[in-house]
């Protein structure tokens, strides 16, 4: 954080573009300990629940109730991963989140790669196991259509009270994933028209 205050005398590492900017410092965690670090200190709190949701709620409620009011914050200010799928049918959608979930089983099996192409029908093959992983994994995941995504979206935010989200979504053909990302925007204009 010492890097973007206005160097002084004798500081041998200076950021070079930054220093003096006021750069808003986050923290980005998966688990308890940012958590803790980004109360203690007072700043944002970023949190990968889009793979790693376990500690989610655990997480948000150590930030909100141990948060120390800072120079940069005054309040708990909360960022969520989400992985969003969108597509113009949910049965479209569900097909195009294959890709991370096969690319979440080879991973978590030792096979890591490149995201593979959507495969027809994956999850109706797939061990107890590794569906188990996957619903856990991929729990703060919203996959349909516009509809579903807009009501996806709403419960998600009331249920965390996130302040921001960070949306992501391995696609892997790319028209797809532009066009989700777009019908994303339509949704959340949609949800900011109606709030």
């Amino acid at each position: 954080m010492g890097y973007f205050r206005p160097a002084e005398d004798g500081q041998r590492i200076r950021a070079v573009p930054g220093e003096g900017e006021q750069v808003p410092i986050w923290i980005l965690g998966s688990s308890l300990y940012g958590a803790q670090l980004a109360a203690m200190l007072g700043l944002p709190y970023a949190f990968a629940s889009h793979f790693a949701p376990a500690e989610l709620d655990h997480a948000l409620e150590i930030y909100r109730s141990r948060f120390q009011p800072s120079e940069q914050l005054d309040k708990p200010y909360v960022m969520l991963g989400l992985n969003v799928f969108a597509a113009p049918s949910d049965a479209e959608a569900r097909l195009l989140f294959t890709s991370l979930q096969q690319a979440f089983v080879n991973l978590r099996t030792g096979r890591p790669g490149r995201l593979p192409p959507p495969v027809e029908g994956y999850e109706r093959g797939l061990e107890p196991m590794a569906r188990t992983m996957l619903d856990q994994a991929l729990s703060c995941a919203v996959v349909g259509s516009p509809d579903t995504v807009r009501q996806g979206i709403d419960a998600f935010v009331r249920r965390t009270g996130a302040d921001e989200l960070m949306v992501t979504a391995q696609i892997f053909d790319h028209a797809a994933r532009i066009r989700s990302f777009e019908i994303l925007a339509e949704a959340h204009k949609t949800l900011s028209q109606a709030a």
